[in-house]
């Protein structure tokens, strides 16, 4: 069985799908499972799980054993495991010694590797407290065709290599400074042999003054080299950190929103900063590595004419110490794993904490919060610990081997000199050969090391460059036609998750304004958001000006519609940028015109800087009525042909709705109109209100019509009006 390993916190259930799948020689790549098991930010569900399994073709059987039962089945293994409550894991085999009768269970986890466990740890990691565990068996339908996963495309570093190419000149420039401190460092045991054999030996002052100022200037030399060389690695490696972060941002915002649905902001920033070790690793270690083997090879000649007999000696042990090095390789790269886990869930917390705050004051959450935090912590102290430890062993052993090395040859050197076979010089040149030797081997451990981190880095870069971007779609005319849908059903996870919308069959016209109301969780911001094309319907089509929406480009679609949604975000800027957004140039005329129809522009006027001032994150500094004003104020200053509003006006006052409605009453002329909200004085005057409950469409008219039917719409709006009397 082929181990896989989770990319992100939720990947764990199409994790251990991957690896049962492959134990029946069928590979599956993470992302294409992930998108057969409906997989959402809590992660993958049981019935999720099985979903994704039947569509590959397995028989799928989920029960509620004791460990008991569990063993008796170890024929069917591996199997997936429930595994802690909130993640699962892969049982590969069970063992029980002879002696003691202990048992111990052989696990592949996704987050942490393969491990072995005892049947305490076992227990409590399965059972959590109960007497029975959920365990997924899975047997393969031999009479099913094989079903093939989407294209998968390796991330190679030949691929990556092509952000190298715009700095082909300061990459020659650098590479002939590296070539340039390999012939310094060349000559520096020929100087030094001749310096002794024929300066020393002979008494000539004037030789030996001569070649340690020949050294002087070498060495100034090397110096000049060496801090040009870091120079251009600054200059290259910041270049490069750009264009690698740039694309990736460039390709995630590229992707369809239903991709963000199943992400923790977490795992993005953690996957922009781990974008840094190719960086380093292109930039740093690859050019260096390249000039370290051919600085080895020039001094393995030299040893090699001066003793081939040390050469074997030194060429053992070295081989010795880099295979020491390799050794824990594996060990490391699990741990990196677990820290990318952890640092990620450590930023999504702290992330909650910052904007959280006023929440967490006034529930008292600040010691659990807090507790959670050193928690994380905790975890990544023993990461860090273990790693720590691992690379102790790792380095400390490298060295001691390295150190051995270098007395056993000074000893061979000393002896070959006593017995006469090389010159008191070749001695001195030999132990400076060797510890210039040393040097690229050292280079190489430390490259192998980054080689593994950039590694680590590209899989998970891969994992997002593999993912189908928005289709492109066609442009057409979108003014003239309303919206339909025909028997439009929605939902958000599986076939056995509950339906979000229900057959729901509706006419939207141009030109009109639709209002949808509905008690919460009806389905109305779904219903909106289907429109928008967030997501495609399950069943059903939806169609805009005779033509269906899920063929008309997405950026087209969105250029022609002013949104305001519940959770609209305000950005880090000044109030001009946030009302006119992608508008380089600002027209200052609409924005004035979108201030005053949002009824924004008196308390703007009221500022300082006016529009120029600059609001946080989320708005901070404002009001939640202000932050909807200002919303509302881009929605219009886009002068789209169809306007969207979610709940647009709940934080306002009512003086402060009235304005704004009466003002919006004109905009809305010839436009296509869609409004949620749950305010009458909002909807009252609607062409066309639309009533949902559970997911369906119970009642369509206007406003009167609907309110003397006295059915659902009445009930809804009695409390606002005296309908009753």
């Amino acid at each position: 069985m082929r181990f896989v390993r989770q990319l992100d916190q939720t990947d764990c259930g199409p994790a251990c799908l991957s690896m049962v799948a492959s134990h029946y020689k069928r590979n599956y790549t993470l992302g294409f499972l992930r998108d057969q098991s409906y997989i959402t930010r809590d992660g993958v569900s049981v019935s999720g799980l099985r979903e994704a399994a039947g569509k590959i073709g397995f028989n799928v059987i989920t029960c509620q054993l004791d460990p008991a039962s569990l063993k008796q089945r170890e024929g069917l293994f591996p199997c997936i495991l429930h595994w802690q409550q909130n993640h699962f894991v892969v049982l590969t085999g069970i063992k029980e010694s002879r002696g003691s009768k202990k048992i111990r269970y052989r696990v592949a986890d996704p987050a942490l590797g393969p491990i072995t466990i005892n049947d305490e740890a076992f227990r409590r990691s399965w059972l959590s407290g109960s007497e029975e565990g959920i365990a997924i068996f899975l047997h393969l339908q031999d009479d099913l065709p094989v079903v093939k996963s989407s294209d998968h495309k390796e991330i190679t570093f030949k691929s990556v290599l092509h952000y190298l190419l715009p700095f082909k000149r300061q990459l020659g420039v650098m590479m002939l400074m590296l070539a340039l401190g390999s012939i310094i460092n060349f000559a520096f045991p020929f100087l030094m042999q001749q310096m002794i054999d024929k300066g020393v030996a002979q008494k000539n002052l004037d030789l030996i003054t001569m070649l340690l100022l020949a050294q002087v200037s070498l060495y100034t030399g090397s110096m000049v080299i060496e801090i040009i060389r870091n120079w251009l690695i600054l200059h290259i490696g910041s270049k490069i950190s750009i264009s690698i972060i740039s694309n990736f941002l460039k390709k995630l915002l590229q992707l369809p929103l239903k991709f963000f649905d199943s992400k923790m902001m977490g795992d993005f920033n953690q996957r922009i900063k781990d974008n840094e070790k190719i960086e380093v690793f292109l930039t740093s270690q690859s050019p260096v590595i390249f000039f370290s083997v051919i600085t080895f090879s020039v001094f393995f000649i030299v040893l090699w004419y001066y003793n081939f007999t040390i050469l074997s000696v030194y060429l053992l042990l070295t081989v010795v110490a880099v295979s020491w090095t390799m050794l824990w390789m594996s060990k490391r790269k699990l741990l990196s794993h677990q820290r990318f886990q952890n640092r990620s869930h450590n930023q999504e917390l702290v992330s909650e904490i910052l904007n959280g705050v006023a929440e967490i004051k006034l529930n008292n959450l600040e010691d659990y919060k807090r507790s959670q935090w050193e928690k994380i912590q905790l975890l990544l102290y023993n990461i860090n610990k273990r790693l720590l430890k691992f690379d102790q062993f790792q380095l400390s052993g490298f060295e001691f081997i390295n150190q051995i090395k270098n007395i056993l040859i000074t000893f061979l050197a000393a002896y070959y000199t006593i017995k006469g076979e090389i010159t008191l010089g070749q001695l001195l040149s030999i132990s400076y050969i060797v510890g210039q030797m040393n040097s690229p081997i050292n280079q190489l451990v430390l490259f192998l090391r980054s080689l593994q981190d950039a590694r680590l880095s590209l899989e998970r870069l891969n994992e997002v460059e593999n993912q189908p971007v928005e289709p492109e779609g066609i442009v057409t005319n979108l003014r003239e036609g309303g919206f339909s849908l025909n028997n439009v059903t929605f939902r958000y996870g599986g076939p056995t998750s509950a339906n979000a919308l229900k057959d729901v069959s509706i006419r939207i016209p141009a030109g009109k304004v639709t209002a949808i109301v509905g008690a919460s969780g009806s389905g109305k911001t779904t219903l909106m958001k289907l429109l928008l094309r967030f997501y495609e319907p399950t069943n059903g089509q939806i169609s805009l000006n005779n033509t269906g929406i899920d063929k008309i480009s997405q950026k087209h679609l969105w250029a022609n519609c002013g949104v305001v949604m519940q959770d609209g975000m305000i950005f880090s800027d000044s109030i001009e940028r946030n009302i006119a957004t992608s508008d380089e140039d600002i027209c200052v005329k609409r924005l004035q015109q979108a201030s005053d129809i949002a009824n924004i522009s008196s308390y703007i006027n009221t500022l300082p800087l006016k529009y120029r001032t600059k609001i946080g994150v989320a708005g901070n500094g404002l009001s939640g009525g202000q932050k909807q004003r200002i919303l509302i104020a881009r929605a219009v200053y886009k002068d789209p042909d169809f306007i969207f509003f979610d709940e647009a006006t709940s934080a306002l006052d009512a003086e402060n709705e009235k304005i704004i409605h009466n003002n919006l009453q004109r905009f809305f002329k010839d436009k296509t109109v869609v409004i949620i909200a749950h305010r009458l004085s909002t909807v009252k005057h609607a062409d066309q209100i639309i009533v949902l409950k559970h997911g369906r469409v119970v009642e369509q008219g206007n406003h009167q019509e609907l309110a003397g039917m006295k059915n659902e719409y009445y009930n809804l709006v009695k409390n606002q009006l005296e309908l009753g009397n």
